[in-house]
């Protein structure tokens, strides 16, 4: 996880923020982990993760759409016999 200071963070706020796309950076404070600053996406993610929802009815739907559109690695090709 990247780490910045609160300083850092307050100098390099857009830079800070383009890192926070690609992954969590940790914001210390006197040398303390405070905030840790995410993307909208991952936080989303994060919080479905604590809904813990099981059926697909419950579920969010862009968590629904990322199963859609996820694919299966070739190595369980051998499953799609179940199906049928």
């Amino acid at each position: 996880m990247v780490r910045a200071t609160a300083r850092q963070f307050q100098r390099r706020v857009g830079e800070i923020q383009h890192m926070a796309r690609k992954e969590p950076v940790e914001i210390t404070r006197h040398g303390r982990r405070e905030f840790v600053l995410m993307s909208a996406e991952e936080y989303d993610w994060m919080r479905a993760v604590m809904k813990r929802s099981f059926r697909t009815e419950e579920s969010p739907e862009f968590i629904v759409e990322a199963v859609r559109k996820a694919k299966m690695h070739p190595r369980h090709n051998h499953l799609n016999k179940l199906l049928k």
